[in-house]
């Protein structure tokens, strides 16, 4: 993602450090242009003639880090670290460019450098709780699969949304015709729209028409529900709104113009845009960007670094009244970090997906959701959307059940469509089934309809577990408690639809009766002794009621069926009985306390 950052507005924040010189005074001037690239140019000269030290090799690191030269960062950075100067937002933007770059151990040993530097920060407090994460990101049930978009350009494409007429609209620098920016040395941005064709292919990108597109930045759009109004960002300098940023006071030529990122709307007249206006909540203190309409065009969200927030950039909404006036923006405070959080888009069933550098992810920007009315935590959706690169800019288009996102994983910023994999969300509540408590640290598998474990689970303080797994299929949940009666069940065949799985555990006593512990049949496969994994659910009951009994003495009997002959169907009981008395010795049971008997066969 080299370039959002200057198109949408970000405060970038750098590490101050008193050590500029006139040698510097050049390479100075073009970073805060934000011209990086050629910042960078001119800091590599001072390093190479031994005019460097912390200060450019920081101004070095950043320049890069700006423009996601992820290699180049690094390089940078661990010379800003190995002098011993480095504060803990360095350490953290060193971690991000190595987890870019694959280095995830590397990365993990600055993250915990940045987490003693800053323990009270979202970021380390996550890192601290979770620090070796990415094994469980990656093995995630991939939820889409993805496809570079043929209409991406050489240069940078990103911020998709497929409206309902079937046009897509994206903002995109290759308009050549355009000025370039310093930033990355590429056209300014416009907004561009491409025809969905019948068969899912796209025409050729066009320019939007009417007013929409200037001399500035433009881009992305959000619209209402009826296709009528565009919610889009460009720059202050439309408004003759800026401020002067005196890099050298004495001299008037660093005296360097800044804008923000506005967000205007503009309504549709046929086939073109016009009537802007801006919104009224923007300020010169502040940008907003990425704006995005909910359904039902009462709330707008989008990303800012106005006061309120968390961190550098925050996800922001704002009602809209019915006429069509604005109230006050809020901070979305539960999906906000210390570190940025942007490119919003509230999908179905009010769910905000989100980009962001902080939370927990592969590295870069990851794609994040958050469900608003359950309020629950915020989740990464996982690889083939989230790369170690940069990815961001979800949309998703559930009539038409496509979806896209932007990312820099093949090194420019380019369009992927997603094809949703059918899966459904099974939660499971796991609770003692006489007094209803929640049970935490409950053991909960989930089974295909093999009987195959997928994967193993303990419960959460809240006695919770989730899974993701293919739709169209049965599974089978298996919950188990030290004092409790393991149990199965059934989740049934959906298309797609979340099933919440209540895991109502009964107390082991209630297995033990008089002269008996009542277990269910233990089977056995035909003309085998050993004992399955049915076999061991039901006697891990067994096993928890003689411990919690210690002068409990059992005989275990078992029987065949009438195949086979008399003394052969009695040999293979007694396998069976001795096979089921070894597994419970197996459990840490005394020898004295059971034993095993060959029963004859059924008829």
């Amino acid at each position: 993602m080299k370039r959002i950052t200057t198109v949408l507005g970000a405060l970038l924040i750098t590490v101050g450090i008193n050590a500029q010189d006139k040698n510097t005074e050049k390479a100075d001037r073009l970073y805060n242009s934000m011209e990086y690239v050629d910042a960078a140019k001119e800091y590599e000269e001072l390093a190479a003639r031994g005019k460097g030290g912390d200060y450019v090799y920081r101004q070095l690191a950043e320049s890069y880090y700006n423009v996601f030269n992820t290699k180049s960062a690094a390089q940078w950075y661990a010379k800003v670290v190995g002098s011993g100067t480095a504060d803990a937002e360095t350490h953290y933007r060193y971690a991000q460019m190595l987890k870019a770059e694959g280095k995830y151990e590397e990365a993990n040993k600055q993250m915990a450098q940045f987490a003693k530097l800053a323990p009270q920060d979202d970021r380390a407090v996550a890192f601290k709780q979770d620090p070796d994460y990415l094994p469980k990101l990656r093995s995630q049930a991939k939820l889409y699969s993805e496809k570079s978009l043929p209409i991406n350009s050489p240069e940078s494409d990103f911020g998709p949304l497929l409206t309902g007429d079937n046009h897509l609209y994206f903002a995109t620098a290759r308009n050549k015709a355009r000025r370039t920016a310093g930033w990355d040395d590429q056209p300014y941005l416009d907004l561009y729209e491409s025809v969905m064709n019948a068969d899912g292919t796209f025409a050729e990108a066009t320019p939007v028409s009417g007013d929409v597109n200037t001399r500035w930045h433009e881009g992305p759009a959000s619209f209402s529900a009826d296709g009528n109004t565009m919610y889009y960002s460009s720059e202050s300098f439309l408004e003759k709104e800026y401020e002067k940023d005196f890099a050298n006071k004495q001299r008037n030529k660093n005296r360097i113009k800044k804008s923000q990122t506005y967000l205007y709307m503009a309504t549709k007249n046929g086939n073109s845009w016009s009537n802007v206006k801006e919104l009224p909540f923007n300020s010169k203190e502040y940008s907003n960007r990425t704006p995005s309409m909910s359904k039902d065009g009462k709330t707008l969200y989008f990303a800012s670094d106005m006061p309120g927030g968390k961190g550098g950039f925050d996800i922001f909404k704002v009602s809209v009244n019915g006429d069509g006036s604005f109230g006050t923006p809020e901070a979305v405070n539960q999906v906000n970090t210390e570190g940025n959080e942007g490119f919003p888009f509230i999908g179905e069933g009010e769910r905000l997906y989100f980009s962001s550098d902080a939370h927990k992810g592969f590295g870069g920007l990851d794609v994040f959701y958050w469900d608003v009315n359950k309020g629950d935590g915020v989740k990464n959706l996982g690889a083939p959307v989230n790369t170690a690169k940069d990815d961001f800019a979800f949309s998703m288009n559930t009539a038409k059940n496509i979806g896209f996102v932007s990312s820099n994983r093949n090194g420019n910023d380019d369009i992927f469509q997603l094809m949703p994999i059918c899966a459904t969300e099974v939660n499971t509540t796991v609770k003692d089934a006489v007094t209803g408590k929640v049970l935490a640290d409950a053991r909960v598998a989930i089974l295909d309809d093999r009987n195959n474990v997928i994967e193993t689970k303990t419960t959460t303080a809240n006695g919770q577990v989730s899974y993701t797994v293919d739709c169209g299929k049965a599974y089978t949940i298996q919950a188990s408690h030290q004092g409790y009666e393991p149990g199965s069940f059934a989740v049934a065949k959906t298309d797609g639809k979340a099933q919440e799985i209540p895991a109502n555990l009964q107390p082991i006593e209630s297995i033990v009766k008089e002269n008996e512990v009542v277990l269910n049949e233990i089977y056995f496969e035909y003309d085998k002794s050993n004992i399955t994994r049915e076999g061991a659910f039901e006697l891990d009951k067994l096993v928890q009621v003689m411990t919690k009994y210690p002068a409990l003495v059992v005989m275990v009997k078992a029987h065949t069926d009438n195949r086979g002959s008399d003394a052969y169907n009695m040999a293979l009981s007694d396998r069976r009985a001795r096979s089921t008395v070894q597994y419970i010795l197996s459990k840490g049971i005394d020898k004295a306390r059971i034993s095993g008997k060959e029963a004859v066969p059924m008829i």
